[in-house]
């Protein structure tokens, strides 16, 4: 293979021509002899085309991907089923090529696209609205904390213990810079224990339900705490679970924000994800991102457009609701498009094949000695348990069996943990009977 040269030599003679030069080496007669390198950079000699083929198939085939395991782990991202529609239209070029929709006359396809993509994050959490997506479910949390810092006027943030772990890292990251005050409720048996949150009064309460552990809240409990203390519900739903569950609208969260993985995002080294976000309508002033809305053009046809905000709000620094001035649009394409196949019975029928299959997963391994529940509260599709080793070792041994066994997770100081010595176990509708039966028994095996 010869080497790649942007510009022939006609192309060079020209620019330099342009400038009034005549070599390359007299346009880089500013750089000091001591900081150009000598000797060129001693590279080997190029292969071809095939022959490098060759050699990165023998690297990465040194890895085991999640493609090589039977997948039991989430704690975030999940192994769920992406349909062939979703994967077919979602390449279409029209969404892969497309840009932020500020001229909405060539941008009516995506536009009703996201449109439509709101609506389903809409129905999801049972609030009034949703915007355009976020980046992820932790950035999404962070927004929401941001809209109930300005909507009441206080700095004070109080977390559950039982927040995804890496959510609240992020949370703490991006407060240091708005100087919201975290405060972190504890972790007890494995849920929330509102009842030792500290005096004060916060603008926000956050519950994520289920929790990290895949146990379901006690969402009433930390409504009650809000209109107590006159904050804003956050609520961290699961989107899958809506099937089966109540909205977190119908709960009386204020803002409700998810990860929005699940719907079409194949697990691809942990990104990129797409943050879904909604709220009451009268904090859509505050909403973050983009919001696309419904008219009529002058012919009286419907027609899309962003509306309520322009780009130059994000440049207000301080004065910003929302430094958020992008999002994940083909990811959230994609996410519509899948909902949009599943729709209400199918999406009903994924999160009851999950929590079937969690459930007998969960019994299977409860009969193994050794192997105690980690919370006694209800879950759908992941669950936590304790092993008689150390989960990090579970999962090693799990893994030379075929598996990937699941994610070691703990408390640690009164809050949830990524790492620890117990095991949080993952079941999609992609897991059949069979993969969990063998799972279980080489459960029973590493773990005797």
């Amino acid at each position: 293979m010869g080497h790649f040269v942007p510009h022939s030599e006609a192309d060079i003679e020209r620019m330099l021509a342009d400038i009034g030069l005549a070599s390359l080496e007299e346009l880089f007669d500013v750089i000091p002899q001591a900081l150009r390198l000598a000797g060129g950079l001693g590279l080997q000699d190029g292969l071809s085309e095939s022959d490098v083929a060759v050699e990165l198939d023998r690297l990465a085939g040194r890895n085991r991907s999640g493609a090589d395991l039977v997948c039991f782990a989430g704690a975030g991202a999940y192994d769920h089923d992406v349909p062939a529609v979703t994967r077919r239209l979602g390449s279409r070029s029209e969404f892969v090529t497309a840009y932020t929709p500020y001229q909405p006359e060539v941008s009516q396809g995506v536009l009703q696209a996201l449109f439509e993509y709101q609506t389903f994050v809409a129905r999801l959490s049972g609030l009034d609205v949703a915007n355009a997506s976020l980046y992820d479910g932790a950035s999404a949390t962070v927004e929401a904390l941001n809209m109930a810092g300005g909507t009441k006027g206080r700095q004070t943030m109080w977390v559950s213990g039982a927040l995804h772990p890496n959510w609240r890292s992020v949370i703490s990251t991006f407060a240091a810079g708005s100087g919201h005050d975290i405060v972190e409720v504890p972790v007890a048996g494995g849920l929330t224990d509102w009842a030792s949150a500290p005096d004060g009064h916060p603008a926000a309460i956050v519950v994520a339900n289920p929790n990290f552990f895949g146990a379901f809240e006690d969402v009433p409990a930390a409504k009650a705490l809000a209109e107590a203390h006159d904050a804003s519900l956050v609520v961290a739903f699961d989107p899958v679970s809506a099937g089966l569950l109540r909205t977190p609208g119908e709960m009386g969260a204020d803002i409700a924000v998810a990860e929005g993985q699940p719907f079409g995002t194949p697990l691809s080294f942990g990104g990129p994800y797409l943050g879904l976000f909604a709220c009451r309508s009268d904090l859509v002033r505050r909403l973050p991102g983009r919001l696309v809305g419904r008219t009529r053009d002058g012919e009286g046809r419907s027609a899309y457009v962003t509306t309520l905000r322009a780009r130059e709000q994000d440049i207000r620094r301080e004065k910003a609701t929302s430094n958020v001035c992008t999002n994940q649009t083909l990811i959230a394409v994609a996410a519509m498009i899948q909902l949009s196949w599943l729709g209400t019975g199918g999406l009903g029928e994924l999160a009851l094949r999950c929590a079937r299959g969690a459930r007998y997963a969960r019994e299977s391994l409860l009969a193994v000695p050794g192997i105690t529940p980690f919370a006694d509260a209800p879950t759908l599709r992941e669950f936590a348990v304790r092993t008689p080793l150390d989960a990090s070792t579970v999962i090693d041994r799990m893994a030379e069996e075929g598996f990937l066994a699941g994610v070691a997770v703990g408390v640690d100081g009164g809050v949830a943990t990524m790492g620890g010595e117990s095991l949080l176990v993952a079941v999609t509708e992609r897991r059949t009977k069979q993969e969990i039966d063998r799972y279980v028994e080489c459960m029973a095996k590493v773990t005797r």
